[in-house]
């Protein structure tokens, strides 16, 4: 394994735009709508909703199995980040621009790029609907949304972010504002937090904090620093053998950690963080700050709360193995937005890509899917300017290793795989 993981009824068309009259919809042996078309404006037999990673990724598998022509990908942003280098942006290793490209650039060349936002989706009719009431049909759906960031459920967020000392490496518009006040430091509280919601890249949260805690080392300031980190987990890691590592690092560079606190609001003009206690409802704790680094609450995207695709929660309901929709044969789902019960990291969809792309190619046979996904995922743990621990894991939270190291220790190789070998392999292999 890698480390790089509704309104109105349909009409049916005929491939060229003209009515089969008299068409019945027909039902393959996997239950797919299979002479179902819908009277939208366009077509594809592959319709790829978000232009992320696993979005891109799949859009370039589409292409081969099926030509440019038939696949497109719903995606409003101009501009394509590389978020997992964000880590290294916030604590000044990296400059922001060397995790961007122009969206047109990493769309596989022929595939469409319909530059809108998905408003809803109804797998009843195979078609999504966009911005200005636009209707897309579609044979296939890969649903690739991503998550969702909510700064404004803090209270007093976003606009506290007008105030200095505040950052946050999960916002393009934030990120760099973190190196600042990196860099302002002074003395004081130096607080990192992890909201009470799934977050893509459970590392992240802590990982600013080892860098912080390596460059006040580095600068003479760590003595003034009173660094500490808020969590709402009841552990540091969800893997064992990771967490065993990350709190000897904890224990030696004399971090206060925090169990069960969530961010609830945030007084930027005071700065003043305002903390939930979890286990005692209704008991907060205020703590003044020199510096605070948030980790917004996330969630699934508007489009997918209370949709047909997702469950309960608002995730899209997929089998675990397979990546197949529960309930709807020809609609997928991979990587942020989905309800997979592993971490969402980049080299989570670098694995379920392949499972992913297998099972489409057996259902497009209109045969069972058998590649399953087990649930790995990878989480470049940055402790340091040179230092990364490499945690690999699958669904059961088990050590799913790469290398024939023992990965539970910090490690310079790995630090520079983190930084400079994983983006190329991004721009350069997993794209496309």
């Amino acid at each position: 394994m890698s480390v790089i993981g509704v309104a109105a009824a349909c009409s049916r068309l005929h491939p060229g735009g003209r009515p089969l009259t008299g068409a019945v919809p027909k039902l393959n042996a996997l239950g797919l709508h299979a002479a179902a078309r819908c009277a939208a404006k366009e077509y594809y037999e592959v319709l790829v909703l978000g232009g992320g990673t696993g979005g891109i990724s799949m859009s370039a598998r589409m292409k081969r199995k099926v030509g440019a022509g038939n696949v497109a990908v719903v995606e409003p942003s101009q501009t394509h980040y590389y978020q997992p280098l964000w880590t290294l942006v916030g604590a000044g290793a990296k400059q922001l621009s060397t995790s961007a490209r122009p969206t047109e650039r990493v769309v596989p060349q022929g595939v469409e790029w319909i530059k809108r936002r998905v408003t809803r989706l109804d797998p009843d009719k195979n078609c999504v609907w966009l911005e200005n009431n636009e209707k897309i049909s579609y044979k296939y759906l890969i649903i690739a949304l991503g998550i969702s960031l909510h700064y404004e459920k803090i209270k007093g967020l976003p606009e506290g972010f007008h105030h200095p000392k505040i950052g946050s490496n999960y916002s393009v518009h934030t990120v760099e504002k973190t190196w600042r006040a990196l860099q302002d430091f002074k003395e004081g509280n130096a607080i990192f937090t992890f909201p009470n919601t799934p977050v893509k890249c459970a590392g992240a949260p802590q990982k600013i904090m080892y860098l912080s805690e390596a460059y006040w080392r580095k600068t003479g300031k760590r003595s003034k620093a009173n660094i500490m980190f808020n969590t709402s987990l009841g552990v540091i890691f969800g893997v064992k053998k990771y967490a065993d590592a990350l709190l000897e690092i904890i224990k030696e560079r004399n971090i206060t950690v925090n169990y069960r606190r969530n961010l609830i609001e945030v007084r930027a003009d005071k700065q003043e963080a305002v903390f939930e206690n979890l286990d005692k409802p209704g008991v907060t704790e205020v703590h003044q700050y020199e510096i605070l680094h948030v980790t917004p609450p996330m969630g699934p995207p508007d489009v997918l709360v209370n949709s047909p695709v997702s469950d309960e929660t608002g995730w899209v309901d997929v089998d675990t193995q397979t990546l197949q929709h529960k309930k709807y044969p020809n609609v997928f789902g991979i990587g942020d937005c989905t309800n997979l019960p592993t971490s969402k990291t980049a080299a989570a969809i670098a694995a379920q890509s392949g499972v992913l792309d297998k099972t489409i190619s057996m259902v497009m046979k209109n045969q069972l899917p058998t590649k399953k996904y087990d649930g790995y995922t990878s989480c470049p743990l940055v402790t340091g300017y040179n230092k990364v621990i490499l945690a690999e894991f699958d669904y059961t939270a088990q050590p799913l290793e790469t290398f024939p190291i023992d990965q539970g220790k910090e490690r310079v190789t790995m630090y520079h795989m983190k930084a400079d070998m994983m983006p190329l392999l991004y721009w350069n292999a997993l794209l496309k």
